[in-house]
């Protein structure tokens, strides 16, 4: 049995839809960054952090690969080219949507208020519907991103866009847009997201 901690309206999500596309067993726990419950798995205080045999893993993108790793699914087999080519789709989305993003977020209400500057956000706009362009080109025929099979990248791309759509950051590009509303539908992400609305009830 695993458990996550994090709530669903964080990088949490990302572990829970993973989870119900494995079809695996957890225990949901949706505490707050910084909560006393998240320090003390995790110092730094971030989530989400999945728990297995009482050792904690922290950073969405390395529990999803743990967990496709492990269960053998949603994920390319290590040492393979198409491996380094999903590793390489997965670097691409942190770096060019998630971290724009996470800027936003910051500058918006995580950091003091003294230190924000939401002129910035204009620039990550930019950022991010260019990268949009350089993602259009990347993407395979479909459904999904490499192609027939579902993997890791899917569910970092979804949640950035459901948490661009959340932070006003415009889809401009028809090809993901399309995607990302074909993604959304998916069974195993709305159990995720009732469950996240179940435990934060």
């Amino acid at each position: 049995m695993y458990t996550v901690i994090g709530s669903a309206r964080s990088r949490a999500l990302r572990v829970l839809w993973m989870l119900e596309e494995l079809g695996e067993p957890y225990d949901h726990v949706a505490a707050q960054p910084r909560s006393d419950d998240v320090v003390a798995v995790n110092p730094a205080g971030k989530v989400p952090v999945l728990i297995e045999d009482d050792t904690p893993i922290t950073d969405s993108t390395a529990i999803l690969q743990y967990l496709a790793d492990k269960h053998g699914r949603l994920t390319h087999p290590a040492g393979t080219l198409d491996r380094a080519r999903q590793d390489s789709l997965t670097q691409f989305l942190l770096d060019e949507f998630d971290a724009a993003l996470w800027m936003a977020a910051r500058h918006s209400f995580v950091l003091p208020e003294e230190l924000r500057f939401s002129a910035i956000k204009d620039s990550l706009k930019w950022e991010f519907e260019r990268s949009q362009k350089t993602l259009a080109a990347r993407m395979a025929d479909g459904p999904f991103l490499m192609g027939p099979e579902m993997t890791v990248p899917d569910i970092i791309l979804t949640h950035c866009g459901i948490w661009a759509k959340s932070a006003r950051f415009p889809v401009t590009e028809p090809r993901l847009a399309a995607y990302l509303e074909r993604m959304q539908a998916r069974p195993a992400l709305r159990r995720a997201m009732a469950q996240g609305a179940a435990a934060n009830a």
